[in-house]
């Protein structure tokens, strides 16, 4: 009768993209990416991570937004409305395009 050895346990951790967005490149492409998937709620998570590397509260601040208020809206359970997202495009120094 053969035992095979336990396996080794392999600890992983959460990604954190909020540490590879460094430059306003990465920040674009990042978005580029996270726009062209479509899904509604990882482009609110998105933006909140770009926020969060950028500075939650500068960014609420240029928003006109409350932090806490903001965090939640741009969370994975969060459901921003347009006029939100669009203050935040703003905030962040970004222009929000339309290509054909």
């Amino acid at each position: 009768m053969s035992r095979t050895k336990p396996k080794p346990k392999i600890k992983t951790l959460p990604w954190n993209p909020v540490a590879y967005l460094k430059s306003d490149e990465d920040i674009a492409q990042y978005l580029e990416a996270v726009f062209e998937d479509g899904d509604p709620n990882l482009v609110a998570a998105a933006l909140g991570d770009v926020a969060r590397a950028k500075g939650m509260s500068k960014i609420a601040q240029a928003a006109g937004l409350g932090r806490e208020s903001l965090y939640k809206a741009l969370s994975t359970e969060g459901n921003p409305e347009f006029a939100t997202v669009l203050k935040v495009i703003r905030a962040l120094g970004l222009k929000l395009k339309v290509a054909v």
